[in-house]
């Protein structure tokens, strides 16, 4: 079984809340897991946002186990997750699984370029707030006969669709970046100054932080069928 040695034990406790975020929103999640080297990229899709998660983990050392070179395999996000050992700073792969069908098409390696216009990180997350706000408010008004799955669906596509200035980022892709531990708020633990920053490569746009980034295959546009560039974080 391949052994994954991370590099402290800060990047291996970042990588279990990623995957138990995952797992909130999805109990049967799985992951493609990509790397070269001592970089990692784990890749998640919540459905709840329709969008796709990525990780970058640095690892202390090549992989053992006969791979020298790369590692590509989807994997349970539950059984990675029971895997690792923040004490021993160790995660093993575990046995492969079927990858459902988001994990074979994944944003481009290259080509990346910087997008203008993405508000400043405290804008960004009021942004969110106040969305959130709108659906509770909303949804809190529909008589009881009117509170139908369709209804809060319908509400919910039109507020998270909306889009961030003129960046044509969807509102619902920096709420993922938010949920999933992404977009920490000044002073959160391991908080870190580096603003988000937004790119485009093709029919992908990215939203890229210092603890993960959130991609976006935007609608009718073709997709590269890759993977990120594991030294861009």
């Amino acid at each position: 079984m391949t052994v994954l040695h991370l590099a402290d034990e800060g990047e291996a406790a970042d990588l279990a809340a990623f995957l138990s975020r995952l797992l909130h929103y999805d109990r049967s999640a799985a992951v493609r897991l990509q790397g070269t080297g001592t970089a990692l990229a784990v890749f998640g899709r919540p459905p709840s946002f329709e969008v796709l998660a990525v990780r970058a983990v640095r690892l202390a050392k090549p992989y053992e186990d006969g791979i020298d070179v790369t590692l590509d395999v989807t994997v349970s996000a539950g059984e990675l997750l029971e895997s690792v050992d923040e004490q021993a700073v160790t995660a093993r792969v575990p046995a492969a699984v079927t990858g459902p069908p988001w994990a074979g098409v994944l944003p481009p390696r290259g080509g990346w370029r910087a997008e203008a216009g993405l508000p400043a990180p405290d804008a960004l997350r009021a942004l969110v707030a106040a969305a959130v706000a709108e659906f509770r408010a909303r949804t809190a008004e529909l008589a009881a006969e009117a509170r139908t799955r369709a209804e809060l669906d319908r509400i919910g596509r039109e507020i998270w669709s909306r889009t961030v200035g003129e960046t044509g980022l969807p509102v619902r892709v920096v709420h993922a970046a938010q949920s999933l531990g992404f977009l920490r708020p000044p002073g959160a633990p391991g908080s870190r100054e580096d603003a988000p920053k937004l790119f485009s490569s093709g029919a992908w746009l990215r939203l890229r932080t210092p603890f993960g980034s959130v991609a976006l295959r935007r609608a009718g546009a073709g997709a590269g069928v890759g993977g990120l560039n594991l030294s861009v974080r």
